[in-house]
């Protein structure tokens, strides 16, 4: 009975990453038929040079001066820089796939007109611990916890601020050519503790991917074996323990240890370039036409006002 690798869901599992914020997603562009995938014969040329095998993620975004607003009270053009750093060791078992590594991500706003309420710092460092196994030759299974610690400011990282969201979800493979995706992620801090989540990737034709699989649903076109042109969409959003004092020193107390849901939506084209086997760079540009600062227990929200253009410079891999 023929068994597909477990590496053809990688393609389709982004999607747990915006239900469980800093899990690492796959570059999703491996031809999901390992017999005739450039990708994949590349992918075993990578890992063939490691005695283990790992992914991972290194990736800065900045985003010009942009408005969030509650009621009459405005904070202006502000901008944002976003840095995500992980490595996730992916060994093979009688069972599947084990996922255990570690993760950080950061947000800094420059709120040089003073931003009220709002953290000038986002922080998260927390491991991942999964599993990716198979329930029959068309049922992929990914189960991921991240704990860690999500607050603000440096000083903020302690244990008041942990948290451990997990995913559950699988990919049904109809064909090499189309999958489909669906999953939940739990976070206790959200304010919809259960979150669903799905998705398609469709191979249209021999250059073109329909990967409408969040949190980055696009559509791709592959020049070459090299170089992959995409466009669409990047959705981001996580929870965050605020400090001791970020309500009281900005006159509003009930915000002291408050939990804070960060959101933004980019929208832009790209290309991925695989440099070497383990190494491909990605590049992107766009605009950020959405943006939510939410204590949802307080109800006291923040919402987009206008945007700005962002880029984006990532480098990732399977090893």
């Amino acid at each position: 009975m023929k068994r597909f690798p477990l590496r053809v869901a990688k393609a389709c599992f982004s999607l747990f990453a915006l239900l469980s914020a800093d899990s690492f997603a796959d570059d999703g562009k491996a031809v999901l038929n390992p017999e005739t995938s450039t990708s994949a014969t590349e992918s075993t040329e990578a890992r063939s040079q490691f005695r283990f095998s790992a992914e991972y993620n290194v990736e800065g975004t900045y985003i010009g001066g942009s408005d969030v607003a509650r009621g009459r009270h405005e904070v202006n053009d502000f901008d944002e820089s976003n840095a995500v750093v992980n490595f996730v060791f992916t060994p093979r078992i009688s069972i599947g796939v084990l996922r255990f590594g570690a993760g950080y991500e950061r947000y800094s706003f420059g709120f040089d007109h003073g931003g009220g309420p709002l953290p000038n710092t986002l922080q998260a460092v927390n491991f991942v611990v999964g599993l990716d196994t198979q329930f029959s030759d068309s049922i992929l299974v990914r189960i991921e916890a991240q704990p860690g610690i999500y607050g603000a400011g440096m000083d903020d990282l302690d244990w008041d601020a942990a948290n451990v969201p997990f995913v559950v979800g699988g990919t049904y493979i109809y064909s090499p050519d189309l999958q489909f995706v669906l999953g939940v992620g739990v976070d206790v801090n959200r304010k919809y503790v259960v979150a669903p989540g799905g998705g398609v990737r469709w191979k249209m034709a021999s250059q073109w991917v329909l990967n409408a699989v969040m949190p980055t649903p696009r559509l791709e076109f592959s020049m070459n074996p090299q170089v992959t042109l995409f466009g669409g969409a990047v959705i981001k959003s996580q929870t965050y323990r605020m400090s001791d004092d970020l309500g009281t020193a900005a006159g509003q107390p009930e915000l002291d240890r408050a939990v804070l849901t960060y959101t933004e939506i980019r929208t832009g084209v790209g290309f991925d370039w695989k440099i070497a086997p383990a190494i491909t760079l990605t590049a992107e540009a766009g605009y950020l036409p959405y943006r939510e600062f939410d204590f949802h227990r307080t109800d006291i929200r923040y919402h987009h006002e206008s945007g700005a253009a962002y880029g984006t410079i990532a480098l990732h891999g399977a090893f």
